[in-house]
């Protein structure tokens, strides 16, 4: 544990990453709290289903400009704006939807709240890049920041579930908003490792994802995404049709365990090998694990099958991360780290419709093809531009440079 120690005692870390903490948590709540409060309001699973990914896909999309806005004016300047577009956007919702609106305005305002959602992770991420750089501890930072991101999916839910039930939708959502703008509030505010604007000095032609790298790296994301959202869909009809419905929980609950595990075991490790051959590596062998899921005829197989699967997710994604750092210019990186947020965030709404299509049409076991098939794409795809991922070479600096960097 001395390498994460070691990043945690960073002077000042703890200022940004409480804050971002609180900001984070109803970041994995939007998706599902949409879906339950279209529900609610409309009786119509349909209408929230549409709502839902509105919401995920709006997010993914949008998210990467308030990236790219960051990294030119600043996320101070970005986040202020940002942040109370959407309080507002996630409050109309909760007015419309208690009052029962029509569905194409709840389905506009929940499209509208997700594409204003705060890139607190990104942002985070870029000032672990600002701070850490050169010194070896990146892969750790984002071996941290994984792990938050893992246990803010798997506490999100039962926070929202509970809220839900325990009085209505519109509660939970509504406690999720105080969150989210405190969090973000205080976060904005604190300037520790906080990157400079920069100029747009990069020529992107046509996005950051069309820099050298980033789109098969995007493309890896949204596989890892689908395996998040097919499992829940799969794990839930499987336990279903096995008389156990209450066990989808402790289930998923293990995956994400096993994926803590396995982050913070990859994350404590200083590795020879190099990330874009780890991350091939990865991707293979996480179509391995996942395809043991197929053959989970029983309760205890699908712990197990889970388990397998989740010790190896996380790896793979805190790899990716470590390239994206090292693969493109620093007066891109959080809109680059943006787009990988987006593309899981496309993943995870794209695994659960296919997945749920799969079910509807052939049972709960065929839910779980979609991971080994996204994911030995994704790794036949990084094996053809696998030359692609290696890091950029250091600019040859004038003493002037040398100077103003340090």
């Amino acid at each position: 544990m001395r390498s994460y120690l070691n990043v945690l005692a960073t002077p000042g870390a703890w200022r940004f990453l409480a804050p971002a903490l609180v900001a984070r948590l109803p970041y994995a709540m939007l998706q599902m709290g949409v879906l339950l409060l279209v529900q609610w309001s409309t009786g119509s699973y349909g209408a929230a289903g549409i709502a839902a990914a509105a919401a995920a896909v709006s997010q993914a999309l949008v998210g990467p400009q308030t990236g790219r806005l960051a990294d030119r004016h600043g996320q101070r300047r970005v986040l202020l704006p940002q942040i109370a577009i959407h309080g507002l956007a996630l409050g109309t919702l909760l007015a419309l939807a208690a009052a029962q609106a029509a569905v194409p305005f709840l389905v506009l305002t929940a499209a509208l709240a997700g594409a204003s959602v705060p890139q607190v992770g990104a942002m985070v991420r870029a000032r672990w890049a600002h701070r850490l750089a050169g010194s070896g501890k990146l892969n750790t930072a984002f071996a941290v920041e994984s792990i938050t991101d893992e246990l803010t999916f798997t506490l999100a839910p039962v926070l929202l579930v509970g809220l839900s039930t325990g009085f209505s939708p519109v509660v939970a959502l509504a406690g999720a908003l105080v969150l989210i703008v405190a969090g973000t509030l205080v976060f904005a505010s604190v300037r520790t490792a906080l990157p400079q604007p920069s100029p747009a000095r990069t020529r992107t032609g046509g996005g950051v994802l069309r820099l050298r790298g980033v789109g098969p790296l995007a493309a890896a994301f949204l596989a890892m995404g689908s395996v998040f959202g097919s499992l829940q869909v799969g794990i839930t009809s499987l336990t279903a049709a096995l008389g156990e419905p209450a066990l989808a929980g402790p289930i998923y609950g293990t995956f994400s365990a096993a994926s803590v595990a396995g982050g913070l075991l990859y994350g404590a490790v200083r590795w020879n090998l190099a990330a874009r051959t780890r991350l091939l590596a990865g991707l293979a062998l996480l179509a391995v694990a996942t395809t043991s899921l197929t053959f989970a005829g029983s309760i205890p197989m699908t712990y197990g099958a889970a388990a397998l699967a989740g010790l190896v997710i996380a790896p793979v994604v805190i790899t990716g991360y470590t390239i994206i750092e090292d693969l493109v210019p620093a007066d891109v990186r959080t809109e680059s780290f943006t787009w990988l947020n987006g593309a899981i965030g496309l993943g995870i709404a794209t695994g659960a419709s296919v997945a749920g299509q799969l079910v509807d049409r052939a049972g709960p076991s065929l839910a779980f093809v979609v991971p080994p098939v996204m994911t030995g794409l994704a790794a036949l795809l990084l094996l053809v531009r696998l030359r692609s991922l290696r890091p950029l070479p250091e600019p040859a600096l004038t003493g002037g440079q040398v100077l103003q960097r340090r």
